[in-house]
């Protein structure tokens, strides 16, 4: 919708090609049904929260900025409000209004779109040595065109109709597509019943540090909320570490799936002492109850029965007989409490994909293929992706835009 609205803002006649039946399914699902529009950070933030090749981004960040979508939400009549973490929304906080400034502004341009139109080839001939685009074939017949932008999304989320249709297309006229995966997706592990009992459970303001166990590579950091589920772990830093540990993964080829170690300090404001001193506190307060109700003050109830089981102390056993060192290992073990990671959720559950053409092969000023005159990518197609809170729709806004430029 981006590359059409400046494409036509730019002078060129725009048809916008639909394989489904109505425009930005997935728009609508983005933030939870809220749409978080973008981050309020200053654009060189933009790049540093996009683990998945940043810096090619560079030029298409310049062009239409946070503050350039937030211009035009307001002109189409839409307010918007920041939330903590630099989350920038809908006043409203439904992104069915967010689709509907996209859709006035192409009414208003009266950009001419047909739906249900499945394109199954891009049409290219040589000219001069060169290859040019010279239209497409779609299941309602062939279309000329001179340019041709391709946003067909990623793989992520399918039913809306990112299908991976266009890493195809970019195949057959001769790009290359680096490995597609799944990215800001919930992490299974080998502690599944761990989970399954702790399901349900969101940890706030904890620390979590994803390994490489053997070697002891640190993978990712983060600070924030997590979410215990049937299969493994998910929530906000989980999901910004996927997208870490699919870029290791890359990089590290003979990285075993079983050497991947989630690690969570459940107490980070405390060091190990001062947890030491409120847990002696806690214990003088409760020294005559049982051990299994002495970390009621301390801990979510749900996780208590783990920690108990973990500590390999009895869980009858009198608060006043508990020893120096198991009090030290209830300590280390608060600090440092593991999950066994197995790997990914399949890509359908994924929020966005890792993968795709490959940047070498696009201008990172025009967004114009190398290989292919006239042909110019926008979106979740390109090889580029960020962490959660607003960046990838950013990313879309922001190549959307420069496409639609239609520079040489």
């Amino acid at each position: 919708m981006m590359a059409a609205i400046s494409a036509k803002q730019n002078g060129s006649q725009v048809i916008l090609l639909e394989k489904m039946k109505s425009l930005g399914r997935k728009l609508l699902i983005t933030g939870k049904g809220r749409c978080n529009i973008t981050s309020s950070l200053d654009m060189g933030e933009f790049i540093k929260n996009t683990p998945g090749n940043g810096r090619f981004l560079y030029s298409c960040y310049q062009n239409y900025t946070n503050q350039n979508i937030i211009q035009f939400l307001k002109e189409q009549g839409l307010g918007v409000k920041e939330e903590r973490g630099n989350r920038i929304f809908p006043v409203t906080d439904r992104s069915q209004d967010v689709l509907k400034c996209f859709t006035k502004r192409l009414k208003e341009l009266k950009i001419e779109i047909r739906y249900d139109t499945q394109v199954n080839k891009i049409l290219v001939e040589q000219e001069e040595g060169i290859m040019k685009v010279k239209g497409v074939e779609t299941n309602q017949g062939k279309i000329e065109a001179e340019r041709i932008i391709l946003a067909t999304g990623g793989k992520s989320y399918p039913l809306t109709g990112s299908t991976g249709d266009g890493y195809r297309l970019a195949k057959q006229v001769g790009h290359t597509i680096t490995a597609i995966q799944p990215s800001l997706v919930p992490l299974e592990s080998y502690d599944k019943d761990m989970c399954q009992q702790l399901q349900g459970l969101s940890l706030k303001n904890v620390a979590i540090k994803l390994q490489d166990q053997p070697i002891e590579k640190e993978i990712y950091k983060d600070f924030g909320e997590m979410l215990f589920t049937h299969f493994g772990v998910s929530g906000p830093t989980i999901l910004s570490s996927s997208a870490h540990l699919v870029r290791y993964k890359q990089i590290n080829e003979k990285l075993k799936e079983q050497n991947i170690l989630l690690t969570i300090d459940l107490k980070p404001a405390l060091s190990e002492e001062k947890l030491d001193e409120r847990i002696v506190r806690d214990f003088q307060q409760l020294s005559n109850k049982q051990f299994k109700n002495g970390l009621d003050q301390l801990l979510p109830k749900k996780i208590i029965p783990v920690v108990i089981q973990r500590s390999g102390i009895n869980p009858c056993k009198p608060i006043h007989e508990i020893t120096k060192e198991e009090r030290k290992g209830i300590v280390k073990l608060l600090k440092h409490f593991t999950v066994k990671i197995k790997g990914f959720r399949p890509i359908e559950e994924a929020i966005i994909t890792s993968g795709g053409v490959c940047v070498k092969e696009i201008n990172p000023k025009t967004m114009q293929s190398k290989k292919v005159k006239g042909l110019y990518f926008a979106g979740e197609i390109i090889d580029v992706d960020s962490y959660t809170g607003g960046f990838n729709l950013q990313i879309a806004y922001s190549t959307g835009y420069t496409a639609g430029l239609l520079q040489e």
